[in-house]
């Protein structure tokens, strides 16, 4: 029994590499052509264009190693069925899921191996692939900030709301600047139509100020401009957004939280880290409807199963996406978002193993 499971183990290995590496060519050249126009209309030099495609190479690997694994499942069972194998294991006495366990285990290496290469490798070089696309391609400052443009900002005994800021100009539209005593206390409120920064401080322009007085009320005062001496310069709001793919599951988890205590909606952040740990199990799901199609379909041999196989597989990521925006519309918890396509998916499979005949 060792030596059948170290045989089959080395056989879907090494069916696994072949698709994986083919896949992997076809979605570079993809991923070549799609951007050329780009590529070309800024110059780049074709060392460049080689090094954003290199550093491309782990994060597409991660995304294409589902569908390359359930390809590898369904052609290794589709020959084994077509050379009666099948029909001769069964006849030693053992059935499909002892069949099917080796692949079960090796799939779940798998799909460990792209948790580690997402946590450890991806996140660098994700940062390098679109560092290069926002330079060399974009032609965009890294110190500017092209992310989110409100901004709601809590510094020591002050708040700040910001409507909209120009990171690129340094300048503010429809400030608020509040500013408390220990108590917590509004002792003075600065509303303007616009904030510029000097070089040294802000120059709100068109606005009122809100002065506590010492009986508890407060002094109105319009001004045309003012100039605000606070420690926050442009290079507080001037933050750039980093993407999930560019951080590990627990940089993501601490970015999330950072985001909600500067008062944004995290929920996206919160969705993705969630997804860093179940996106790598469809590796293992996968199988479980893999094994059914493959011994399943009577007609039309490895081309027809693999069709089928590929259908059902956007058919999952699309769920996937799917469970995601309702995750980021809040109508589901980020945790049941993430998880939501592969329990229905696992569920599912496993219903249509027990029907495969033993």
């Amino acid at each position: 029994m060792r030596i059948f499971t170290r045989y089959f183990c080395k056989e879907f290995l090494k069916l696994l590499a072949l698709v994986l590496t083919l896949s992997l060519f076809i979605s570079l050249i993809v991923e070549f052509v799609q951007k050329l126009d780009d590529f070309l209309e800024a110059e780049v030099p074709l060392a460049v264009i080689f090094a954003y495609l290199l550093y491309k190479i782990p994060f597409v690997m991660v995304q294409i190693t589902p569908m390359a694994t359930l390809i590898s499942v369904i052609v290794m069972f589709c020959i084994l069925k077509k050379n009666n194998e099948v029909t001769a294991v069964k006849a030693c006495g053992l059935d499909i899921i002892g069949l099917s366990r080796p692949i079960i285990f090796v799939s779940l290496m798998v799909a460990i191996a792209v948790f580690l290469v997402s946590e450890v490798i991806v996140p660098f070089t994700s940062s390098r692939s679109n560092g290069i696309w926002s330079r060399e391609v974009k032609k965009k400052d890294p110190s500017r900030f092209y992310g989110r443009n409100h901004v709601l900002y809590r510094g020591k005994d002050s708040f700040y709301v910001i409507r909209n800021f120009d990171g690129k100009n340094n300048i503010m539209q429809d400030p608020t600047f509040y500013f408390f005593d220990k108590s917590f206390r509004v002792m003075r409120r600065i509303d303007g139509r616009k904030g510029t920064w000097t070089g040294k401080n802000w120059k709100i322009e068109k606005g009122m100020s809100q002065e506590r007085e010492d009986s508890g009320g407060y002094r109105l005062k319009k001004f045309d401009e003012i100039y605000l001496d606070i420690p926050e310069g442009p290079e507080t709001f001037v933050r750039p957004v980093r993407k999930p793919e560019e951080m590990s599951y627990w940089q993501l988890k601490r970015y999330a939280e950072r985001v909600r205590l500067e008062g944004y909606d995290a929920a996206e952040y919160l969705v993705d880290m969630n997804i860093k740990m179940t996106f790598p199990l469809i590796n293992l799901v996968v199988v479980f409807f893999g094994i059914p199609i493959a011994l399943g379909v009577k007609k039309g041999g490895t081309p027809l199963a693999v069709t089928l196989g590929i259908g059902v597989c956007f058919l999952y990521l699309m769920s996937i996406g799917f469970s995601r925006s309702l995750g980021l519309s809040g109508l589901l918890p980020p945790l049941l978002s993430a998880w939501a396509a592969n329990l229905v998916f696992f569920f599912i499979g496993t219903y249509l193993m027990m029907r495969v005949e033993r």
